[in-house]
């Protein structure tokens, strides 16, 4: 029970603070839990089609080995079927009907996703793991949520570049999420003291498009 509560723990402090800030027309409860609960079925899929990828790329570099583990295995594919069900749950449902909405709605499928995956990695590797991941993967999936949700919601509500947003929906975050894993795979002493200046920029990234969706 310990295991649970410490998985889920980051996980319910950040939904219920992304739930919060949506304060004048907020959506209803049970399509979010919709949204929570497909965002962590995805994680069937993903590690299907990562075992897959996985195994399909041979090299003898190991930065290219990161640079494929990182933005194609992990990144890609985990933010391609978030983005999947964002679309299929979201794109024409008639409570999608303003920007901050967007940003709502993607971080409870990033964050349904975090939460089944932070559970595998409590129990296979402890609290030790619970801890540190609550500082830095559940964050940093909230954080690629909130990108894929305001460039979502910007391709939904601004006819200009809608295209353009719809794709970025997905390859900015699919981008930022391999940086953060490729930098942690390197296990090279120079990007590794980059990466808490990195888990910084993210967070200071998803306040400022949250604040820019609110405004």
């Amino acid at each position: 029970m310990n295991y649970i509560i410490i998985a889920l723990a980051p996980v319910l402090i950040i939904l219920f603070y992304v739930y919060i800030r949506d304060k004048y027309n907020r959506e209803p409860l049970g399509l979010l839990i919709k949204t929570l609960f497909v965002g962590g079925l995805a994680v069937i899929p993903v590690v299907y089609m990562e075992s897959y990828l996985g195994k399909s790329f041979d090299t003898g570099s190991y930065l290219l080995a990161a640079a494929w583990n990182g933005f194609v295995v992990a990144a890609f594919t985990e933010e391609s079927f978030k983005f999947i069900a964002l679309y299929i749950l979201i794109w024409n449902n008639r409570n999608f009907d303003e920007k901050f909405d967007g940003i709502v709605y993607a971080v409870f499928v990033s964050l349904g996703f975090a939460a089944v995956e932070n559970i595998f990695y409590v129990f296979e590797y402890g609290h030790s793991a619970g801890f540190s991941r609550a500082l830095t993967a559940v964050p940093a999936h909230a954080v690629f949520g909130v990108v894929m949700g305001y460039y979502f919601a910007r391709a939904k509500f601004e006819k200009s570049n809608s295209a353009l947003n719809f794709l970025k929906a997905l390859f900015v975050p699919v981008f930022l999420h391999g940086l953060y894993d490729f930098i942690l795979m390197t296990e090279h002493n120079l990007l590794l003291i980059a990466f808490i200046p990195f888990l910084i920029y993210l967070w200071r990234t998803g306040f400022r498009r949250m604040r820019e969706l609110k405004a």
